[in-house]
């Protein structure tokens, strides 16, 4: 299951299903040249062989697929596809990219393969069709292989998770529960070679300090006259002291040749603090007003909102059908967008992560797309950038074209954690996100000082979510 159907907008509905059911269809095909074949050669190796035909296609199902194209579009929200008169006729185009996704997950899961390769197929399902999903996907008599950033997912399904950083491919047994633990325990680790580290190179360069001070105090030369041999060298009494000066420092070379660093801070959300000159950067708290105040707000059809009121620290989820007036509302909060009717009062700096990636221009790299429009030397921006653990310092030098979604969606948090705000609006910001840095991010929020409005479909996001809940349906509010 691709992400997107390799279909061309003019191809039917029944041009998916049979693309899905590929390996299936041409089995049939094969039975019924079989079949035909018996007429002229009944042998017992025609005969065997069509009975071995047979056996394969009723053990994949074949003879009630369609019927199990149709349970599954049912249940993952597309009736108006059952098979019925000119419903597997309708074209690609006239479908959304979420109603495509849908109806290739329906055929690929009606085929019944040994092996399922699926890739975010989460993506565009409403809570009760991912369910279904994974009723389906724990029956499966078979090997499941998902890309999935959907956490529920993987805490439910998974009994081995396969983690691709930097080239490499790590393998996690225990499950997501699993991978949280090695990669908890993986951390204390690196923090603690980077304590070994620093307090090696520490003793090492108290080893020479001390050892140069006492060298110092012994003199270069005594005179023993009543010895009659004059003066002697004191100093080569010191050779011991002076070879323990050497080792000293040469560990010291060799540790801060070959430094050990340190794991990337876990992200953190900052509060813009402001000062009484300036009235715009003053933080909402401090100006003890709400972040947010909204009255008697009409934008067209899509979004109609009598009042909503958000304290400097408080926390609103909002949720709603595709549709309904999310992304409207987190635009007009942003300044984006001005209301056809009613009053937006918007306090403090204003963070906005927006579900659709930024369109930096494709030639830029990771490091400029970043520093755009920042105040800040290039070391300072890159030793900022490197700071988050986002990126490995050669992966800034790459082009923003050269870069998966989910990397240029790390730009994006990136430039949302580094830059303080008091108001924070966030627009599906797991999305594409790795689930350990969707763990992080999470965590962030928890401890951000300042307001926060959100929009997610992320299930595990929604539930650990403490706040208000503001349900927008059709352009308006849901009590």
């Amino acid at each position: 299951l691709p992400q997107t159907l390799p279909l061309p907008p003019t191809a039917t509905v029944q041009d998916a299903v049979d693309h899905a059911l590929a390996d299936l269809r041409a089995l049939e095909a094969e039975l019924r040249r079989a079949e035909e074949a018996l007429g002229a050669d009944a042998s017992p190796a025609a005969l065997a062989a069509y009975a071995a035909l047979l056996e394969h296609y009723e053990a994949r199902g074949g003879y009630d697929a369609d019927h199990r194209v149709d349970i599954a579009l049912h249940h993952l929200g597309l009736p108006g596809l059952v098979k019925r008169a000119g419903a597997r006729d309708r074209t690609l185009g006239t479908l959304s990219g979420g109603e495509r996704s849908r109806l290739a997950l329906a055929a690929v899961l009606a085929g019944r393969p040994e092996l399922l390769l699926l890739d975010e197929p989460t993506n565009d399902l409403d809570d009760q069709a991912v369910e279904w999903l994974e009723e389906q996907l724990r029956a499966h008599r078979g090997t499941v292989l998902a890309v999935t950033h959907d956490r529920v997912f993987l805490r439910r399904l998974t009994d081995t998770v396969l983690e691709s950083e930097a080239g490499k491919v790590t393998r996690y047994g225990d499950g997501y529960a699993g991978y949280r633990t090695a990669k908890a325990a993986e951390r204390a680790r690196r923090l603690q070679e980077y304590a070994d580290w620093r307090a090696e190179l520490a003793r090492n360069e108290r080893l020479a300090a001390t050892h140069a001070v006492s060298l110092g105090a012994i003199p270069r030369k005594t005179t023993l006259d009543s010895f009659g041999h004059g003066a002697f060298r004191a100093r080569s009494r010191a050779h011991g002291a002076m070879s323990r000066i050497r080792n000293a420092r040469e560990r010291v070379e060799r540790l801060t040749a070959n430094p050990v660093a340190p794991p990337p801070e876990p992200l953190a959300f900052t509060a813009h603090i402001g000062t009484a000159e300036d009235d715009r950067a003053t933080p909402a708290d401090a100006r003890a007003e709400p972040a947010v105040e909204l009255s008697d707000i009409r934008v067209g059809d899509r979004l109609h909102l009598d009042s909503l009121a958000l304290s400097p620290t408080g926390r609103l989820l909002v949720t709603g059908p595709n549709g309904a007036g999310k992304t409207t509302l987190l635009r007009l909060l942003a300044g984006e967008l001005r209301p056809d009717a009613g009053e937006v009062r918007v306090a403090g700096r204003v963070g906005h992560l927006r579900q659709q990636e930024t369109p930096w221009p494709p030639g830029l790299t990771v490091l400029e797309a970043f520093a755009q429009g920042r105040t800040g030397t290039r070391d300072e921006q890159a030793d900022a950038l490197l700071a988050l653990g986002l990126f490995h310092p050669a992966e800034l030098r790459l082009r923003v074209r050269e870069l998966s979604y989910g990397q240029r969606r790390r730009i994006d948090v990136a430039r949302l954690v580094t830059e303080p705000a008091d108001l924070l609006l966030l627009d599906e910001p797991t999305n594409h996100l790795a689930p350990a840095l969707v763990e992080e991010l999470e965590e962030a929020l928890t401890n951000y000082p300042g307001a926060v409005v959100l929009v997610t479909h992320d299930r595990a996001l929604r539930a650990r979510f403490e706040g208000a809940r503001l349900a927008l349906e059709g352009g308006g509010v849901r009590v």
